[in-house]
């Protein structure tokens, strides 16, 4: 498990989705969860980065345990979801600052989310975010919190690392098409159903 943490954490950072002390991760294992230490390097963790607490409960682990356990836990408890990460991808991040949703325009954006739901909080972290970020989970793979980053979800670490990724990338293509200027080009057959789930 240390080895799954450590290969999509160093992935993470590496890809720039997060920064140095940055993100979290955390995976479901029957009533416990193992999350990353609060402000632990997700591109340099260590055993002592990996907390075990309760699903349900906190225990004596639970202040060594990063800030949005709240937030996976809810996320657990409403969805199927055995591994979630959270991360901050920059593009997508400043996205959400300007739409409601955001809709992918390249193909393998399209395919993999259809379009990312960006929900909002006055209180961007802890347990006054997770009933709203456990909601939306009920329906998609990933969401972001406006202004603030996406929490992706997923049988394993690294299907939850490929949507986050998937996300980022799309984000930089429609950054990019807006920066270019001009109307895109519709080349998707049904495309207007990728605005709806």
């Amino acid at each position: 498990m240390l080895e799954e943490f450590q290969r999509i954490g160093r992935d993470l950072f590496l890809s720039s989705l997060v920064s140095s002390h940055g993100g979290n991760m955390s995976v479901r294992m029957g009533d416990r969860i193992v999350i990353t230490h609060r402000g632990s390097q997700l591109g340099q963790l260590t055993t002592d980065d990996l907390v075990e607490t309760g699903l349900r409960e906190d225990d004596s682990n639970i202040m060594l345990a990063s800030s949005e356990t709240p937030v996976h836990r809810a996320i657990y408890l409403q969805t199927s979801a055995l591994a979630i990460l959270h991360c901050h991808p920059r593009v997508a991040i400043a996205l959400s600052l300007l739409e409601d949703e955001i809709v992918p325009i390249d193909t393998e954006g399209s395919y993999l989310l259809h379009k990312v739901p960006v929900v909002v909080s006055e209180i961007t972290s802890g347990s006054a975010l997770a009933g709203v970020v456990a909601t939306a989970l009920k329906q998609y793979k990933i969401v972001m919190v406006r202004g603030h980053g996406c929490f992706a979800t997923g049988q394993v670490l690294e299907e939850a690392y490929q949507w986050a990724s998937c996300l980022e990338e799309s984000a930089m293509v429609i950054y990019y098409s807006r920066t270019l200027g001009g109307q895109t080009k519709e080349y998707r057959r049904m495309s207007d159903k990728y605005k709806s789930w």
